[in-house]
Formats: structure tokens, sequence, C-alpha cells
């Protein structure tokens, strides 16, 4: 009975500590970051609305009424509507959901791209590292959006094209962070003292280099996310996005937005003035959450090397 009630200790333990630091994570945010604070609830409202377009949105997505075109916002069309009668809210509603596809997919994407190619180079070192970087290097002396333009001419537009070219595109850029991360991590001893008790490279990287790095995987997701959404909307505007008649808000700007910009302005500011605050809101919380996790600032929740760096109590900061 002391065994099982001992053995069940560790795990108790475990779980508190992770909760610890998820309350101590928002409380910072909460007290500490005000704008972060409000990234993130406007990111969840773009999270909620995408979920529940369907539910929120008064007309269909590409319901069309003739009788209406170019209207104004007014009661019935309270954001007004296109040159062919769309609801313009009703397109925007449906965009944030293209959005949030495009920021969690690509942003998934180019992190889980990111740490491989940045554990692969960084870890093995030596050949494999000299092999990967110049590929790298030969990869970055093209301007990222020069290679999203000619792979999707040669994809063809659609949604899961835009996912798979921004994510690996941008993936294989960001992956130097990784391997930045982790050769200063192995520069610790304790990663020579489990080579020498005989760990495995598995085990090393699953319970040592891992969660060390992992706070810089949380920063590069959160940083890029926004700008998975410009890259979008970027692509979309050039007709290499997003196919019509899918509502995405750079293919609005692209389309009838521009064609109309004089005639009927709102149909190019409400998408762009959505654009606008969702990307501003997606940076403000990656900042936030960028200083409070970050191990190289003061104060940073994160740990490398397994020790937590703290913030200096004002004691020593007087001394």
């Amino acid at each position: 009975m002391r065994d099982n009630s001992i053995g069940a200790w560790p795990a108790a333990s475990k779980k508190t500590k992770s909760n610890s630091l998820l309350a101590e994570f928002l409380s910072r945010l909460l007290r500490e970051k005000p704008l972060g604070t409000l990234g993130a609830v406007i990111v969840l409202i773009l999270l909620l609305t995408g979920i529940f377009a369907s539910v929120l949105a008064p007309y269909g997505m590409n319901e069309i009424h003739l009788e209406d075109r170019l209207k104004p916002p007014s009661a019935q069309y309270m954001l007004g509507t296109d040159d062919l009668g769309r609801d313009l809210l009703t397109r925007i509603i449906y965009g944030a959901r293209i959005s949030m596809y495009v920021g969690l997919g690509a942003s998934t994407l180019l992190t889980a791209v990111a740490t491989i190619v940045g554990i692969a180079s960084g870890f093995l070192g030596g050949t494999t590292d000299m092999m990967i970087q110049r590929l790298v290097d030969a990869w970055m002396c093209f301007p990222s959006l020069v290679i999203y333009l000619m792979v999707m001419a040669l994809l063809g537009p659609g949604l899961t094209q835009v996912i798979l070219v921004l994510g690996i595109v941008t993936g294989v850029h960001i992956s130097r962070v990784v391997r930045g991360a982790i050769i200063g991590i192995k520069e610790n001893i304790y990663l020579e003292a489990a080579k020498v008790i005989g760990c495995s490279n598995w085990r090393i990287l699953g319970r040592h280099i891992l969660p060390n790095v992992m706070p810089v995987i949380i920063i590069i997701f959160t940083t890029q996310f926004g700008y998975m959404i410009i890259a979008e909307a970027t692509l979309s505007f050039l007709g290499l996005g997003i196919p019509p008649p899918t509502p995405s808000w750079g293919g609005m700007l692209s389309g009838p937005g521009r064609q109309y910009m004089h005639l009927a302005p709102w149909i190019a500011l409400w998408p762009g003035l959505a654009l606008a605050i969702v990307v501003y809101a997606v940076n403000m919380l990656g900042d936030a959450v960028r200083d409070i996790l970050d191990p190289r600032l003061r104060g940073g929740l994160a740990r490398y090397g397994g020790v937590k760096v703290r913030k200096p109590k004002k004691r020593e900061q007087d001394q």
C-alpha cells in the first residue's frame, strides 16, 4: 500500500508543477502584458468566429442578391455588399475561418519542419550539420515570396497547397533558430553525462533536448502565425492563393475590392481592416509569449539546461 502511494507522488507533483507554470504564465500575461492579453482575446474571437461561422453569418457564404449590388452599409447589410450583391459581413466571417485554417495549419507545419531540420542539423553536427546548412543557405538565397509564387504556379491555387507551401518553405528558413538553441543546450555537462551512462540518442532528445527547446518552438509558432495569414492574403491578392468563390480577405481585396475601390470603398475597407486587426493582435500575443517564455530574457518562465531563469528580487537589484 505504501509503495502504491509513493509511486503516485511524482505524477501528482509533475501535474501540479505544470499547472503552476501555466497559472504563472497566464497571471503574468494579464498583469504585465495588456496588449498581449488584448491580442489573445482577439485571436480567441477569430477562432470562435471561424468555428461558428455558419451560425454567426446572416446569409450564405456565396448567396447572391443581384438587385442589391454595391449597396453601402445599412440595416439589412451591416457592412454593405460587393459587386454580386453578396453580404460583406458574411464573407468576412467565413474569411476568418480561412485565416484560422491557414494560420494554424501553416504555423504547425512550419514549426514541425523547423524542429526536424534544426534537430537533424544541431544535434547530429559534423558533416550532417554542414551539408544541411549549405542546403539551407542555398534555400535562403531566394526571397520567400519568390519561392511561394513559383511553387504555387506549379501546384495551382487551393487551401491545401497554400498551407503546404507556406509551412515547408518558411519552416526551412526558421530551422536555424532551433539549431542555434540546440547547439547552446549541447554545451551542458548533463548531456555528456547522459551519453557516458549509455543513454540512446532518442532518449537524450526526448528527455533533455526537446523539453529545453520547447519554449523556442512555442515562440516560433506564435510569432509566425500572423505572418502566415499575411502570406496567404498576399498569394490570394496575386491570384495564386485561395480560388474564388471561397471568401479570403486577400482575395476580397484583390478582386472586387481593387476593381470598385473608388465606387464602393467599403468592399476593400472591411477585409483590409479585419486583416490588419487580426495580424496586429497575433503579433502582440506573439511578442508577449516571447517575453514571458524566452529563457534569455530576465524573468523568463522557460529553462535552458534545467535551470530556471528567475526574475531577481528587489534586494538583489539594489545590490
